[in-house]
């Protein structure tokens, strides 16, 4: 009795790992470390939340037209402890960000390498302490 009640707490171990490996998605996966963009654009939503906090900007493409870019940043609260909590963007900001773009083709996403907002200079950088002008 006591083996199997071992064999099935394992089992229920080795599941839950495999579940929550599955749930937390590749960086490199999604992401083209190789090649970095540069967006700017106003503010639409700024979601702060866990695990990711997101980024979302209306950029024009080279005709003008506006398109909705979504940008995935740390966890909120990687991003607190540096300083970034959910008061710190308000719609209609303009914003200067630095990205890796999606491994996906037409898709309009990044992961988050710089951020720079005009009206005030403030900036975030991938280095601890860096500013970004």
């Amino acid at each position: 009795m006591k083996t199997k009640l071992l064999l099935l707490v394992l089992v229920g171990v080795f599941v839950l790992g495999l579940v929550t490996a599955y749930a937390h998605h590749s960086v490199t996966a999604t992401y083209d470390a190789k090649k970095e963009i540069k967006l700017q654009g106003k503010l639409v939503l700024f979601l702060f939340r866990n695990p990711h906090v997101f980024v979302h900007i209306d950029v024009p493409d080279e005709s003008g037209k506006m398109q909705r870019w979504t940008i995935e940043w740390g966890g909120a609260a990687q991003l607190s402890s540096q300083g970034i909590n959910r008061d710190t963007f308000k719609t209609g900001d303009e914003l200067i960000i630095t990205g890796d773009p999606s491994r996906t083709s037409g898709e309009h996403r990044a992961k988050m390498n710089t951020l720079h907002r005009v009206k005030d200079g403030l900036g975030w950088g991938t280095k601890p302490g860096e500013i970004v002008n």
